[in-house]
């Protein structure tokens, strides 16, 4: 089965098996900063935005993704121009193995999106769904609401 599929602006063709799940069509295809977690929507590692939305990409069929916009971590900045929300975690120390990381600031991004301006709880509840093995969330929350600050003052 062939798709065309639109990752963090660019478009690519792929092939893929008509069962493949969009997790494995992205690994397969070089964006391994999606990661394989639990395999079963659990842990929201392979979180992944396709068209504005925040999904568990192994929950996803990549057939039902073909001409669609995909965004992962690496869409929304790099490391010579990172997103305020990755430089935020890295400053907060909210990076402790990484990887849970690309998701987190994945969920953080969606929920700025939205709220510029989140409570503890809205943060909280926005990050539902999104295991950190490492440590507890205070600095994952202090760094979303890091973000926030920083992204708000430049409007």
């Amino acid at each position: 089965m062939n798709g065309t599929f639109f990752i963090n602006g660019r478009k690519e063709e792929w092939s893929f098996a008509p069962d493949a799940v969009l997790l494995d069509v992205l690994r397969e295809h070089g964006c391994t900063e999606v990661h394989r977690g639990c395999g079963e929507g659990v842990c929201g590692t392979c979180a992944v935005v396709l068209d504005g939305s925040l999904v568990n990409s192994c929950q996803v069929f990549a057939a039902s993704a073909r001409e669609k916009e995909i965004l992962t971590v690496a869409g929304i900045g790099s490391i010579h121009a990172p997103h305020p929300l990755q430089t935020a975690f890295v400053e907060t120390g909210a990076v402790q193995c990484g990887f849970c990381t690309p998701a987190m600031i994945l969920a953080a991004y969606c929920l700025l999106k939205k709220t510029p301006n989140p409570t503890d709880d809205e943060i909280r509840r926005a990050l539902d769904g999104n295991l950190c093995r490492c440590t507890g969330y205070v600095k994952i929350i202090e760094a979303v609401r890091l973000a926030a600050r920083r992204m708000s003052s430049y409007e």
